[in-house]
C-alpha cells in the first residue's frame, strides 16, 4: 500500500484566555507557517487540494463553524470538510482521502476557544439524551468521575498515585515552549486542591485553553519532495462505545482496546509494551493516564497505577513527554496535538521536551463521556 506522510506541522501556544485573538487570527498564524515549511500555497497545478477543519459549534457559538474558517484556509478554491469533537479523526479522514486516489495533499486545522463560554461543562452537557440523563445535570466532568471512582475502587489508584501523574505532567510542560502557562505543582498541592466530581480534584483535570494545530499531509512521493523528514501514518483505528452511560462498564477500556488492536494489525505492531519510543495520550483528568495506558497494551489490566509510577526507571516509552492535556489543551484538540507532539518529536523537533532517538510513536485522542470514543494512530520515521 501507498503511505501517507505528514510534512509540516504548527501550532500556537495554548493559553487560559486568548481574549486578544480571534479565532481566524490564530489559524491564520498556523496556516502561514505551514506554508511556509513547506512550499505549497492553493494553485490548481501544485497546491493543497483539500482541507479539513476541525472545530465544534457550540464552543464558536455560531452554527456551521466551519463556515467562518473557509476563507482562512483557502477552502473557497477547494473542497473542504470538517471534523466536529475529536480532532484526531481528522488524520484518519486526510489519510483516506489520499489513499483513496481522491487527493494528493490535504491540510489540516483546528481551533478551540474554550475561554469563551461561561462554562465547558455546559458544552458537553449538551452532549448527553435531552429526555433521560441532561435533566439530571450529567455533563463529561461528572460522567469522568464516575468513571474515576469505578477504575479506582477495581485497580487501586491511590491518590498518591494520581498526584504523581499531575507533578509529571507540569514537569514536562515546564519544558514545551507551546504549553508555558501551567506552572509546577507539588503532591502535596494536587492532594489539596478541591474537589471538582469526586474523586477528581481541580488539579486532575486539563485547564480551560484556547489554541490552535495544524499539519499537512501528503502521499508518499510528494510527502518526499515537501520534507526530508516525513512522519508515516502506518496504523489507525477507532471504536466508540454505547451511548447510554448506564449501558457501560466505566472501568472497562472496550472501545480504546478495539481501536487499539486496529491501529496495531494495520501497522504490523506486535508488542506495544516494547516498540514504541513515545506515546502521546489524552489524558483529560489525572486518572486517565493509567487507564488508557492498561486499554492501549502498554500494561496489563490493573496494572496501570504501577506503570505510570515505573515511568521513566525502567525504560520503556516516554508517556506525554508534551505534558499531554493536564499540561492544556482544549478538549476537541486533544488528539490532534497529540498526533502533532508525535510527529515533531519523530522529525527531531521537539526542542527542550525532544526524546532522543524517537521512531516510533503512537498518538490518541478521546472524546465522549468516560472515554467513549477513542482513535489511536501509529506514527513511523523511516
Amino acid at each position: 500500500m501507498k503511505r501517507v506522510g505528514i510534512c509540516a506541522v504548527a501550532q500556537t501556544t495554548y493559553e487560559r484566555n486568548k481574549w486578544y485573538q480571534r479565532f481566524q487570527g490564530m489559524a491564520l498564524d498556523v496556516l502561514e507557517e505551514l506554508l511556509a515549511q513547506t512550499g505549497l500555497d492553493f494553485s490548481e497545478d501544485k497546491g493543497i487540494n483539500m482541507t479539513i477543519s476541525v472545530s465544534d459549534d457550540v464552543f464558536d457559538a455560531r452554527t456551521i463553524s466551519d463556515s467562518g474558517m473557509t476563507d482562512v484556509l483557502g477552502a473557497h478554491f477547494r473542497c473542504e470538510e470538517k471534523v466536529a469533537q475529536e480532532g484526531l479523526q481528522a488524520v484518519y479522514y486526510g489519510l483516506a482521502a489520499i489513499l483513496s486516489g481522491h487527493q494528493d495533499v490535504v491540510l489540516i486545522i483546528g481551533h478551540c476557544k474554550e475561554s469563551q463560554g461561561e462554562s465547558r461543562n455546559l458544552v458537553t452537557h449538551m452532549a448527553f439524551d435531552p429526555y433521560y440523563t441532561r435533566p439530571v445535570g450529567l455533563d463529561f466532568l461528572a460522567a469522568a468521575g464516575l468513571q474515576a471512582r469505578a477504575y479506582g475502587l477495581r485497580s487501586g489508584l491511590s491518590e498518591e498515585q494520581l498526584a504523581r501523574v499531575v507533578v509529571r505532567a507540569r514537569e514536562n510542560a515546564a519544558k514545551n515552549k507551546y504549553t508555558n502557562e501551567v506552572a509546577p505543582v507539588t503532591a502535596e498541592e494536587v492532594m489539596n486542591s478541591p474537589l471538582l466530581a469526586d474523586p477528581i480534584r481541580e488539579l486532575h483535570a486539563y485547564p480551560v485553553s484556547d489554541g490552535c494545530v495544524g499539519m499537512i499531509l501528503a502521499k508518499e512521493e510528494l510527502a518526499k519532495k515537501l520534507t526530508d523528514k516525513p512522519v508515516w501514518i502506518s496504523g489507525t483505528g477507532n471504536c466508540m462505545d454505547s451511548f447510554f452511560l448506564g449501558d457501560r462498564d466505566y472501568a472497562d477500556n472496550f472501545a480504546l482496546k478495539k481501536a487499539a488492536e486496529r491501529a496495531y494489525k494495520r501497522a504490523g505492531v506486535k508488542d506495544p509494551k516494547a516498540e514504541f519510543d513515545v506515546v502521546e495520550l489524552s489524558d483529560q483528568y489525572a486518572y486517565q493516564q493509567p487507564m488508557w495506558a492498561e486499554g492501549l497494551g502498554l500494561c496489563e489490566d490493573n496494572a496501570g497505577p504501577a506503570f505510570v509510577d515505573s515511568l521513566g526507571e525502567n525504560g520503556g516509552p516516554a508517556v506525554n513527554p508534551s505534558g499531554g492535556m493536564l499540561a492544556g489543551n482544549p478538549l476537541i484538540l486533544g488528539g490532534l496535538v497529540r498526533a502533532a507532539e508525535c510527529a515533531l518529536q519523530l522529525k527531531g523537533e521537539a526542542g527542550e521536551h525532544q526524546v532522543d532517538g524517537a521512531k516510533k510513536a503512537l498518538a490518541h485522542g478521546v472524546m465522549g463521556p468516560a472515554g467513549q470514543y477513542h482513535t489511536v494512530v501509529v506514527l513511523e520515521r523511516d
